[in-house]
């Protein structure tokens, strides 16, 4: 039996389509492997979002592709964003990489490893839908749930539209029966994510459908949380709010990329949104969900950002006060109209905004964490620390990967995906610390 080895790059809706890949080699007699020594085929799925993300899928494929001098390798493929943006330079200047497989091609990745083609390279608005289960990486006691495909929004510093293409919903009743099969094999947090979640439906359906499927996810027995991520904030509208404020199985958490607060970046961005209408959302959200928990990412070093525009901005991070917040300096990306701009603001500069923004925002966190003390939360359990004798999980307000810990203390034992309560006792700058609350 041969044995596969993949290497998953970039995003969550990256994992979905590498889980996929792995369901679709494991029907077809494959085993899984996590030793690249062991591996006769390595399937390296990348991100070509922003420069490091290029950067570091070049540099993977280059490391892996030493395993066909001294390991078993026999086959090596990119797959993914890097595979759909460059597959003829890929397959030109790096020989070891026998196939590429494009983002909108992945269900081809058996024909990829065993076929004598080296392009698999679909319409860029294709919608694979493979017939099998996924085989989930994240642990099982949470998944992901990409619900789209694509992006209609162009903004002029993002490259994505060009290879994951228009935005295209996936069938209701498809997503309903995959997340059915998540919580059967353990999953007790789905996590719905797409370029874009708040737009889901309209392609479909005529019009905004997320409460809805919000709605059929939340009847499945044995689910207990869901949780919405890249919610672009001039779509969310009083239905969405109301399915959160109502909906006792999807978390008072809400994830929008807002990118910036200043008018007149915001346009040069070729965003929707205006600084008053994201002060107006903020505060409406705290207004309807006193309890809820706000994430955003911003860019700092836009083309043309001036000092007078990163004012506003650090201002408007203060006035916000969210929960969760992440900033990247701006990077030029190849065939973006926001490449072509004049003002190219000095990576130096971008670097100490960026850097500004962030050390507000640990003051801004390690508030929001004291702010817990004395308060009896729920955490879901991801693990323990046996030499600190100490528990570790998330509550509602923490996405995986992104934010803070819960550590706490009890003297019983659970298992991951436990949901625990807990009585907040103390707090670090981004993690709570507490002990379970035993009956």
């Amino acid at each position: 039996m041969k044995k596969v080895m993949f290497i998953s790059l970039g995003c969550d809706k990256n994992t979905v389509d590498t889980e996929f890949m792995l369901g679709l080699l494991r029907d077809n007699g494959y085993s899984l492997t996590n030793e690249e020594a062991e591996a006769d085929v390595i399937v390296v799925n990348t991100c070509a979002f922003i420069k490091d993300a290029l950067e570091e899928s070049i540099n993977t494929i280059l490391e892996v592709a030493e395993y066909k001098k001294t390991g078993r390798l026999k086959k090596l493929v990119v797959a993914g964003c890097l595979a759909q943006r460059y597959a003829d330079n890929i397959i030109k200047e790096i020989p070891e990489v026998d196939a590429v497989v494009g983002t909108t091609a992945y269900d081809k990745i058996v024909e990829a490893i065993e076929g004598k083609e080296n392009r698999y390279i679909a319409d860029v608005n294709a919608t694979p839908l493979p017939d099998t289960k996924r085989v989930v990486t994240t642990g099982g006691y949470y998944s992901y749930l990409k619900i789209a495909e694509g992006c209609n929004k162009h903004c002029t510093y993002c490259i994505i539209p060009t290879f994951r293409g228009e935005y295209r919903s996936i069938p209701m009743e498809r997503l309903v029966e995959e997340a059915g099969f998540l919580v059967e094999g353990g999953a007790k947090e789905l996590i719905l994510v797409a370029q874009e979640t708040t737009l889901y439906g309209t392609d479909l359906y005529g019009k905004k459908s997320l409460p809805e499927l919000l709605d059929k996810l939340s009847k499945i027995p044995g689910l207990q949380w869901i949780r919405i991520l890249y919610c672009y904030p001039e779509e969310i509208d009083d239905n969405l709010i109301k399915t959160i404020k109502e909906n006792p199985k999807v978390c008072k958490y809400l994830d929008l990329p807002i990118q910036h607060a200043s008018d007149d970046v915001l346009k040069r961005m070729g965003r929707r949104t205006t600084t008053k209408d994201l002060t107006n959302l903020i505060k409406k959200l705290r207004k309807e969900i006193p309890d809820i928990a706000l994430r955003t990412t911003l860019i700092s070093g836009f083309p043309g950002e001036t000092e007078e525009d990163h004012k506003k901005l650090v201002e408007f991070v203060k006035k916000s006060q969210f929960e969760h917040l992440g900033v990247f300096t701006y990077s030029k990306e190849e065939g973006t109209a926001a490449a072509r701009m004049d003002n190219q603001v000095h990576p130096r500069t971008k670097e100490r905004r960026r850097n500004e923004i962030m050390a507000l925002q640990q003051e801004i966190s390690k508030e929001k964490t004291k702010s817990r003390i004395g308060k009896e939360i729920y955490v879901m359990v991801e693990g323990k620390l046996p030499e600190e004798d100490v528990w570790v999980g998330r509550s509602s307000s923490d996405a995986p990967n992104v934010d803070g810990f819960v550590f706490f203390s009890s003297p019983d034992s659970y298992l991951s995906g436990d949901i625990v309560p807990v009585k907040v006792t103390g707090a670090a700058e981004y993690d709570s610390i507490g002990e379970a609350i035993i009956d």
